[in-house]
């Protein structure tokens, strides 16, 4: 979609086209779902997002142009940081509630042999225990940059902060996970071992 479309889209909508809106809908969906997904896990991630395109529709006026997509992400990214606040101060009733929120997302690339299979799916699973265990500052910084693939000037615009806190907040997540995958560097593809 090109940055014309999307405006015209977004002066529809705002205009009361429900048909315009279910369009950027439809193009931002699995990105504010994968966002939801990754800060919250499986259980929480949809209603997240549903919530987050809801207050999008209801707020359409107080956007002031710029990015959409770093607009709604924003909004996706505050809904996961209220969701996380509420966890903190109600700690999960059972393990596996708490174990459900880091599982992985099956995200496969290519059809695999058993036992690569079991090592990607085990590697996924450490790979979301690592971003789960980031401060969430850090997460959502890593997640909008490496997973969705945000510009740092979207980034400041959807984290509403510096592009120094921005980049420190990347390169402190990126340490952090870099620590947690070499405890478990046998899990890696061989390509992205360090030498010991």
């Amino acid at each position: 979609m090109t940055v014309a479309d999307e405006e015209q889209l977004v002066r529809s909508s705002r205009k009361g086209d429900l048909d315009a809106f279910n369009t950027l809908v439809q193009v931002y969906q699995g990105q504010v779902y994968n966002l939801c997904l990754r800060m919250l896990g499986p259980a929480a991630a949809e209603d997240a997002a549903q919530e987050a395109f809801i207050n999008a529709y209801r707020r359409l006026s107080s956007f002031r142009g710029g990015s959409f997509r770093a607009w709604l992400l924003r909004i996706a990214a505050n809904i996961c940081c209220d969701e996380l606040r509420r966890r903190r101060r109600r700690p999960a009733g059972s393990l596996e509630a708490a174990l459900e929120a880091g599982s992985p997302a099956d995200v496969s690339s290519h059809v695999a042999g058993p036992e690569e299979e079991a090592l990607r799916r085990e590697l996924g699973r450490h790979l979301q225990q690592g971003l789960a265990a980031l401060p969430a500052e850090q997460r959502l910084a890593i997640i909008l940059r490496d997973i969705h693939g945000l510009s740092y000037e979207e980034l400041t615009e959807a984290l509403d902060c510096s592009l120094g806190t921005v980049k420190s907040r990347i390169a402190r997540g990126r340490a952090r996970m870099r620590e947690y995958l070499m405890a478990r560097r046998e899990l890696l593809p061989r390509r992205f071992r360090l030498e010991e």
